[in-house]
């Protein structure tokens, strides 16, 4: 079952396919790590050279082709510093989209695009009600990380989006960049790392502070993530590069999947990796890792979904149908013009009103 990729912005979502039923609509989403998109000459890392009009020429359009073969109604981006690069990027793959949006890292007279690290966006065809992106924890997230005191804030902050569909059902969005393993180092007044970066001392203690800041990210997020689900029946979409595998500390911290096993009662407020519960089993693979690391493949972009999309659940209004993971590019070869990151793809299914969700799958 799939949307008619025909209709304009704003049409319909109109099932077609192998016996689809017309009371339901699918959604397509995705998530892509677009390995810092920025316009041509704009200085964005130091010790990185700006991209040349030639080489920004050649990532929009390799970045093009990637987002007509997704075809996705809802695309979660992260590492955009220019959003003006992102919608050249949206234009090369000759789909029509109604939203593209990267707060933060907009351009125009007095905006200069993202500063001090990249941002994360939302490309939708769905009608966009309101984005919120997130930069302050609440208190109960803040936490001191060792050298460099309270930890208040997300580096990256995420995008919560609130979507609707043609037939009225509300839809939130999230994407999300959480902080990298990579080790976080002491820097003097003018930037420059003031530790001794070949310690091994120093590594253990740097990969530390990640891991605490990526951690309380995870914390913050998750209690956003209660704040919208619990005792609600709005089904949420979490996208994006988590720095961290499915099963990890930190992304259970977000999720809570494992607490579900213990008190049902749980799902209410609790994320599912789509990957678990997507109804076409028969795809599954053991070559769905998003990202490679000095030889070793991780999961680290992910789609978690609320309940309202696991097919066993009592608060079911949809399910998985399937999850793909688009990898093939990493090994073409390191080129900063190709994404380092597989985007990964989910076809999701939402009951219109008054129909009845067909006979939940065995599994979760």
């Amino acid at each position: 079952m799939s949307i008619d990729r025909t209709t304009p912005p704003g049409a319909p979502l109109t099932p077609v396919g192998h016996g689809a039923s017309p009371r339901h609509a699918t959604l397509m989403v995705a998530t892509c790590n677009v390995l810092n998109l920025a316009q041509p000459g704009r200085h964005f890392y130091d010790g990185q050279e700006p991209y040349s009009t030639t080489e920004f020429e050649r990532k929009t359009g390799w970045l093009g082709e990637r987002f007509r073969a997704l075809n996705a109604d809802v695309i979660a981006v992260q590492e955009v510093w220019d959003e003006q690069a992102l919608r050249a990027a949206v234009a090369r793959s000759g789909l029509q989209y109604g939203t593209v949006a990267v707060p933060g890292a907009e351009n125009g007279p007095g905006q200069s695009g993202a500063q001090g690290t990249p941002r994360v966006g939302i490309v939708t065809r769905l009608k966009v009600e309101s984005l919120e992106s997130l930069h302050h924890f609440p208190p109960a997230a803040v936490v001191q990380v060792p050298g460099l005191g309270p930890h208040t804030r997300f580096e990256r902050p995420p995008l919560v989006a609130t979507l609707r569909l043609k037939h009225g059902q509300p839809l939130c969005v999230i994407t999300a960049h959480l902080k990298s393993k990579r080790p976080k180092f002491l820097e003097d007044a003018s930037g420059k790392v003031s530790e001794d970066t070949a310690d091994p001392a120093v590594q253990a203690l740097g990969s530390l502070r990640s891991l605490i800041m990526r951690a309380s990210e995870a914390l913050a997020l998750r209690l956003k993530v209660v704040e919208l689900l619990h005792r609600t029946r709005l089904p949420l979409v979490l996208m994006g590069d988590l720095n961290d595998s499915p099963h990890s500390v930190t992304t259970q911290l977000i999720a809570a999947t494992s607490q579900v096993a213990y008190d049902k009662g749980a799902r209410d407020n609790a994320l599912f990796s789509a990957w678990d519960v997507q109804g076409e089993s028969a795809l599954r693979r053991d070559v769905a890792y998003s990202h490679i690391h000095q030889g070793y493949p991780e999961v680290l972009d992910q789609v978690l979904v609320s309940e309202e999309f696991v097919a066993t659940s009592r608060g079911a209004i949809g399910d998985v149908r399937r999850v793909e993971v688009f990898n093939d590019h990493l090994f073409e070869g390191r080129d900063r013009s190709r994404s380092d990151h597989g985007f990964v793809r989910a076809l999701l299914r939402l009951q219109l009103p008054d129909a009845p969700l067909a006979a939940p799958a065995a599994g979760v």
